[in-house]
């Protein structure tokens, strides 16, 4: 459990240095940009806002479908687990009509 949160958390770290070099692309100091800027202000920026906000939607949807896939396998796995510890419990009445146990 503990080595999967931590996995968990590296691909998060991981995700987050990926975004932040997508920021920087996006800001765009050199000095004919700013030229540029002044005859389109709005369309750079708006655009490069949604393409961020769509780039992290994304992030966030990928991770909650991640930790619900593991959660679902936790669940699984503890249900199997009930169903063979079930199969393997000692029953008594079995064992009586066998003949077995007196």
């Amino acid at each position: 459990m503990e080595a999967s949160i931590r996995r968990s958390l590296q691909i998060l770290l991981i995700f987050s240095s990926i975004s932040l070099q997508f920021f920087s692309g996006l800001s765009d100091d050199s000095s004919s940009s700013k030229k540029k800027a002044a005859s389109h202000p709005t369309s750079h920026g708006s655009t490069g806002t949604k393409v961020a906000i769509v780039f992290f939607a994304l992030v966030a949807v990928g991770l909650f479908s991640f930790f619900l896939f593991k959660l679902y396998q936790k669940k699984k796995r503890e249900e199997q687990y009930a169903r063979l510890l079930k199969l393997f419990e000692e029953d008594d009445e079995l064992e009586l009509e066998l003949g077995l146990r007196d």
